[in-house]
């Protein structure tokens, strides 16, 4: 069963033209591709704290520049032909930690909003969000893919960032809260498929 090519996918091929040539001028500079991970974490962690004080455009720039940041690491250790599975778990890591922190500095912000509804959307949008990457890494510990959905990680950031500058941070928790979790769902049941077919070809051989 092999899905079609993600949104994701499909914007590394276009944009690769200046992913490799911002990465090739990072690497020229000395810096290593997990310090790029770990910058765009931080850049993360800054622009979380100017949400939970409510400064939502001036945290969804901020937001919008790490992950930029953090969209050339992969290329980096792709372009000193380097790459390490090491780099990859660090990076997925990394990539789970920068969404919690995002939704931690919404959940404070609704807290002392005293928005009892949005912090629990809130709550829901976290928790779809990261049972989305978990069913993906786990299918694929079980040699399943999962690269399908309507909204991964990319598509979670296009409807967040461009809602927060608009200062609109409940409707863009509702909208990943519903999506994130149609998503692990689609996941779950494309595993599923997967499964099923791959005992009716083992039964076959028995």
């Amino acid at each position: 069963m092999n899905p079609k090519p993600t949104f994701t996918d499909r914007l590394r091929i276009i944009f690769k033209g200046v992913l490799d040539s911002i990465g090739a001028f990072l690497n020229r500079t000395g810096l290593h591709p997990n310090t790029i991970t770990l910058l765009g974490l931080a850049g993360t962690t800054v622009g979380a704290y100017y949400l939970a004080l409510g400064k939502m455009t001036t945290g969804a720039f901020i937001l919008l520049a790490s992950v930029l940041i953090d969209a050339f690491d992969g290329t980096m250790a792709r372009l000193r032909g380097e790459p390490s599975d090491f780099g990859a778990f660090v990076d997925s890591v990394s990539d789970r930690y920068a969404e919690l922190i995002t939704f931690g500095g919404l959940l404070y912000f609704f807290l002392t909003q005293n928005n009892q509804l949005a912090v629990m959307v809130t709550f829901a949008a976290a928790a779809g969000s990261v049972f989305v990457s978990y069913v993906k890494a786990r299918a694929e510990g079980l040699n399943f893919t999962a690269k399908v959905g309507i909204l991964t990680r990319v598509e979670r950031y296009l409807v967040l960032i461009p809602l927060l500058v608009f200062n609109q941070p409940f409707i863009a928790v509702c909208i990943i809260a519903l999506l994130g979790n149609i998503t692990a769902f689609q996941r779950i049941f494309h595993v599923r498929a997967q499964g099923h077919e791959r005992m009716k070809k083992q039964k076959e051989t028995n």
